[in-house]
């Protein structure tokens, strides 16, 4: 199901977040024909499989976005000072058209699409949410990336009068995070610009962020200004912070353990019960042949 952007919708068309997670049965349905155009049927499957949405209040309320604090209610309270319009994503690196794009020239009018994906953050939560937006592999090839370009580097916005967290010194500003270029193409990492058939509020990282659903929550960098191809890994934010807790690659594994907490439960939020952390977050048919022949305790 392909679905207009949200900017072209008439309010009267958007369903109500509390309708919308009621509907189990439409949103599997509506995930299986929003992904069919592009993804296999494993990969549809490994979509809609036993998930329900987690409320829009919960993933509107309790985020993590360091920019604007590190409690998990601080970005909803603070992120109102984010100017998202106009917006203005910068192309550098191994490429052959680089530059400053607006966001509208940046996404080339392609069309959003919706996606119900898992998002698994490392301090052990997670959420499903239904995102919209447009496949990183539609995005990257008009900027004809070179032989050389063997990763994408993205940055967030920085601007410490709009994101108070970066008057602080809790993280090295701005923000930057990294895929190897096959990671960056895979048919299930998303640009999203929305999520629930709305467009994306501040906290959650608006006009645009990357979701990147078999790895850990912090690869899905928020408010992203810059991308850059690189022919070598990027220097990530956190791998630089604590490199024996942040890994590069950060593929969910319930058999690594981050330092000081294990990885092999999570807690839903919404959810009182804990469950099972799902190796590549329950994407292993889909992406574990990215990493074949890879140490995968070694290269977190």
């Amino acid at each position: 199901m392909l679905i207009q952007k949200p900017a072209d919708l008439d309010p009267s068309e958007i369903t109500p977040p509390e309708l919308y997670a009621r509907r189990r049965e439409f949103l599997k349905t509506a995930a299986v024909l929003g992904a069919a155009a592009l993804l296999p049927p494993s990969m549809v499957q490994a979509a809609t499989d036993d998930l329900k949405p987690t409320p829009y209040k919960d993933v509107t309320s309790y985020n993590n976005f360091y920019e604007f604090g590190s409690g998990k209610t601080d970005p909803a309270e603070s992120a109102g000072s984010l100017k998202i319009k106009p917006w203005t994503v910068a192309v550098e690196g191994h490429c052959e058209k680089p530059g400053q794009y607006v966001l509208e020239d940046f996404l080339a009018s392609h069309t959003a699409e919706e996606r119900l994906y898992r998002l698994r953050c490392v301090e052990g939560w997670s959420m499903v949410i239904p995102w919209l937006g447009i496949p990183l592999a539609k995005i990257l090839p008009r900027f004809q990336p070179t032989a050389s370009a063997k990763y994408v580097e993205f940055t967030t916005l920085l601007d410490p009068e709009q994101m108070p967290g970066q008057r602080t010194r809790l993280l090295p500003w701005p923000y930057i995070e990294g895929l190897r270029m096959d990671e960056a193409m895979h048919p299930l990492t998303l640009l999203a610009t929305g999520l629930y058939g709305k467009e994306l509020l501040n906290q959650n990282g608006a006009p645009l962020r990357l979701v990147v659903p078999w790895k850990y929550g912090f690869k899905s960098i928020k408010s992203i200004v810059k991308i850059r191809f690189t022919e070598q890994p990027p220097a990530t934010t956190w791998n630089l912070e604590a490199p024996s807790e942040y890994g590069f690659y950060a593929n969910v594994n319930p058999d690594v353990d981050h330092p000081r907490w294990s990885q092999k439960k999570e807690r839903r939020i919404g959810e009182f019960f804990r469950r099972d952390t799902l190796p590549f977050n329950g994407y292993a048919e889909q992406v574990a042949g990215l990493y074949a022949g890879m140490d995968l305790r070694k290269n977190f």
